[in-house]
């Protein structure tokens, strides 16, 4: 059956970096686009970035060239390399991967917090 699992979350100071992976089992994900959420206590569930075929990434905004999606389709895994963190960037981070007909599986999350 199909598992994703984050790992990479940490304890950083503002300015540090940390990258998550997200790791598919089950099936090969190259032609599904894989999503990084991520919440926030007390907050809605987010968008972060996102990872399609072809290297094709979109991302949130507030993190644009602090944060790089990518994927290794050998590994079936995508990384979320995170820089320049922020205490705003504290939350658990999600990694989600969808299916054209609009399955999704889940990620159980990973905790990121940034704090001095």
């Amino acid at each position: 059956h199909v598992q994703v699992v984050e790992s990479g979350g940490g304890l950083v100071q503002p300015g540090g970096s940390l990258k998550l992976s997200c790791a598919v089992s089950g099936i090969q994900f190259r032609e599904n686009i894989m999503v990084w959420y991520r919440q926030a206590p007390g907050k809605e569930r987010e968008f972060v970035a996102d990872s399609a075929p072809g290297d094709h990434a979109t991302y949130l905004e507030s993190v644009k060239g602090r944060f790089t999606v990518s994927r290794n389709e050998f590994k079936n895994t995508v990384y979320l390399q995170m820089n320049n963190l922020k205490p705003e960037d504290t939350a658990v981070y999600y990694c989600k991967l969808s299916f054209a007909d609009g399955r999704a599986f889940w990620g159980q999350g990973t905790q990121v917090t940034i704090s001095s």
